[in-house]
């Protein structure tokens, strides 16, 4: 890697299997509203984009239509619950803590861009031990845009202290390669998130099906984006 680089990560389905716990609390805010539950094997893969996001798509997968008020009032009881149970069963991928270690060797700036609220993802690192590796965690609150759109990503690698020039981003969703490419960084998919596209359609630089395979997809496309500019 030819110069100090800062590697951005999504966090549910990429950094952490977040699935248990959101299924969980969208099952339960849903069975106390009277509606149908979501299958967990289905619910997993509407993770993604946040808790309202989860909500509406777990609505549309029961075929049901609400009254904005009403999505508004289930979302108000899902953050609440979800707040006081987000690390009940919720575990980092295999071999995260030792990838993020490897990069940080490295030289490189970790940072999270979720969609998830800044203050749910804090205290969920924190409590999977992984929250001291990053420079900044930001959340969909964070800044005045969320991913998909670019400043997302760009604010979050500037506000800690990274170039745009020498960034990559690491996710398991359309909304994470696409972020990317708005921002004009290298993005490389994970094979293990909650993708309701399979990951090797998702059009990303780089395809990896275990963690440990980061390190040299990172310095790879790196070097090759620092030597297109040349």
């Amino acid at each position: 890697m030819t110069a100090r680089p800062t590697i951005a990560f999504d966090l549910d389905g990429t950094l952490v299997d977040t699935a248990p716990d959101l299924v969980a609390t969208l099952n339960l805010v849903l069975q106390e509203a009277g509606l149908d539950q979501v299958p967990y094997d289905e619910a997993r893969n509407l993770v993604g984009g946040g808790a309202r996001a989860l909500i509406e798509r777990g609505l549309a997968f029961e075929h049901e239509r609400l009254p904005a008020a009403k999505v508004d009032g289930l979302l108000a009881r899902f953050l609440v619950h979800y707040e006081a149970h987000l690390a009940d069963r919720s575990r980092a991928f295999p071999d995260v803590g030792a990838v993020l270690d490897v990069l940080a060797a490295k030289g490189a700036l970790l940072i999270v861009c979720t969609n998830k609220l800044e203050r749910f993802s804090v205290k969920l690192l924190q409590a999977l031990g992984l929250a001291d590796r990053f420079a900044l965690i930001a959340g969909a609150d964070t800044f005045e845009v969320r991913k998909p759109d670019p400043g997302h990503l760009l604010g979050a690698v500037a506000r800690a202290g990274g170039r745009s020039t020498a960034a990559l981003m690491v996710g398991d969703s359309e909304t994470d390669v696409l972020t990317a490419r708005r921002a004009k960084v290298p993005v490389v998919a994970v094979s293990w998130g909650y993708s309701r596209t399979p990951a090797a359609e998702l059009g990303a630089d780089r395809l990896i099906e275990r963690m440990n395979d980061l390190p040299q997809a990172v310095e790879e496309l790196l070097d090759l984006a620092a030597n297109a500019r040349k």
